[in-house]
């Protein structure tokens, strides 16, 4: 990879994409090995600045840059000089005048990554960015779904619950049609954004026409905290007409794979018998996490080498 930051994946290439995807496979084969110790990143340091709380991605991506050898401080903005009124862009400056090479950014706000690439000379990552994109969480489902069937051309995927909220189904759409997959969407009308038609999706009228034949089942996090209203009755009706259990998987192809980003909230986007379930790769998707982003760091910084 050329490009100094990602951003998110609607300006990646499938080509860059597939060159990620390759690498975070070759890491997370050898993290399967028990092979944690790697060199791309000695000597370089990593700055994770998040504005908004994360478990998954914060550590993911902590253990991903010490793992690969980097220095790694983490900044609790909380009691940072954003508390008295520092802009993202003088932080920017301070931490580039500090000598970083990366800095991973989650923020509440939709573009503040790119603000800040264009600020810093350090690599920007994108660790979330309001409604807009989340790149490398898409990027470890991909992973999780490219290592169980071989290529992600021509498989079904199905993604259901609050898309409009989600950056995660955003970045998801964008790569999964790049490289070949067909990804239909339903949820709640209230939750459902103009366009995805324009931007590759199949929007369907019922979770059954989403979900049938389809080769994964992605459930999404019904993000109370980014709504200012309430877009459906309760949760009880979520479940019973937008949620996740055995019978609406007996629709998809046999031995589908289920997949959610994390955290889950039980029983409401997907039943405990589901999470706990044969066919759930949530599990799996933490260490494709891991992996991907070890793959991010490395092609941004350069290095190539598993």
């Amino acid at each position: 990879m050329t490009r100094k930051d990602l951003l998110g994946l609607y300006d990646l290439s499938a080509g860059e994409i597939e060159t990620i995807l390759a690498l975070g496979l070759r890491f997370k084969a050898a993290l399967k090995r028990g092979e944690k110790e790697h060199t791309a990143l000695k000597g370089r340091s990593v700055v994770l600045l998040f504005y908004e709380n994360s478990t998954r991605t914060r550590t993911s991506f902590e253990l991903a840059a010490k793992f690969l050898g980097a220095q790694v401080v983490n900044i609790s903005v909380a009691t940072s000089s954003v508390q008295k009124g520092e802009t993202l862009v003088d932080t920017g400056k301070t931490l580039d005048a500090m000598k970083n090479d990366f800095i991973v950014i989650r923020h509440a706000m939709g573009g503040a990554p790119k603000l800040l690439a264009e600020t810093v000379k350090a690599h920007v990552i994108n660790g979330g960015d309001g409604m807009h994109e989340h790149p490398t969480q898409a990027l470890l489902d991909m992973l999780t779904l490219k290592e169980h069937f071989g290529q992600i051309a021509g498989l079904k995927i199905a993604v259901l619950g609050d898309i409009r909220h989600s950056r995660v189904a955003k970045s998801n759409l964008y790569g999964l049609t790049k490289l070949g997959a067909e990804v239909r969407m339903f949820g709640p009308r209230t939750l459902l954004p103009e366009g995805l038609e324009r931007e590759g999706a199949i929007v369907c009228s019922s979770r059954e026409e989403a979900v049938e034949g389809a080769d994964a089942v992605m459930g999404l996090r019904i993000q109370l905290e980014r709504q200012k209203a309430g877009n459906f009755p309760s949760l009880g009706e979520y479940q019973r007409y937008y949620g996740i259990d055995e019978n609406v998987l007996h629709a998809a192809k046999k031995g589908a794979l289920v997949l959610h980003p994390g955290p889950v909230n039980r029983g409401v986007e997907l039943t405990s018998g589901v999470i706990d379930g044969a066919q759930s790769r949530i599990d799996d998707q933490v260490l494709s996490g891991l992996a991907v982003r070890m793959a991010v760091l490395s092609l941004l910084g350069g290095e190539e080498r598993a």
